[in-house]
């Protein structure tokens, strides 16, 4: 399966590439976020119906055959080598010490809970510093969760087994 997740990866890639726009251009065609596009063309997206239309109108290039598999469930998997790619090393050592800082401004402003990393929307700008210097931005935009209080009242109840009373 991960044989055949890379190989669609690649034509996928490969139409891109052919294409000849940025991630931000084929954004800005479809409506969707930079790294939503790039999520989709790495399978670890489900393309929607209507986006369909939209991506084959902004890479044309794709088969009807490479919508159809990109409309499946994803398997959402990664490398784990992935982390020596000296980007990927650096953005989860920043999650990493600012993380704790960020769960208790969350904590605070939100309650106790989390960010979702499913109702979430990424993307990566670039902007000009006021030193000149061009820097990164990246925004994550997630769902507030609260934790739930595990009340026994709320539970679904459980199908009784034979010879259970």
């Amino acid at each position: 399966m991960a044989e055949d997740k890379a190989k669609l990866i690649s034509i996928l890639q490969g139409v891109k590439l052919k294409s000849g726009k940025s991630y931000n251009e084929i954004a800005e065609q479809t409506g969707l976020t930079n790294v939503y596009v790039a999520q989709l063309l790495r399978r670890q997206a489900q393309l929607k119906p209507d986006t369909a239309v939209k991506l084959k109108a902004a890479l044309p290039e794709l088969s009807d055959h490479l919508l159809n598999e990109m409309m499946k469930p994803p398997v959402r998997s990664y490398d784990p080598n992935l982390i020596q790619d000296p980007t990927v090393y650096r953005l989860n050592e920043a999650v990493m010490h600012f993380g704790e800082s960020i769960k208790e401004i969350i904590n605070e402003e939100f309650g106790d809970g989390i960010m979702s990393a499913i109702d979430f929307y990424c993307s990566v700008d670039k902007v000009t510093g006021v030193d000149g210097k061009d820097r990164v931005v990246v925004t994550f935009d997630g769902k507030y969760l609260p934790h739930t209080e595990q009340k026994s009242e709320h539970m679904v109840s459980k199908k009784k087994l034979p010879g259970s009373q």
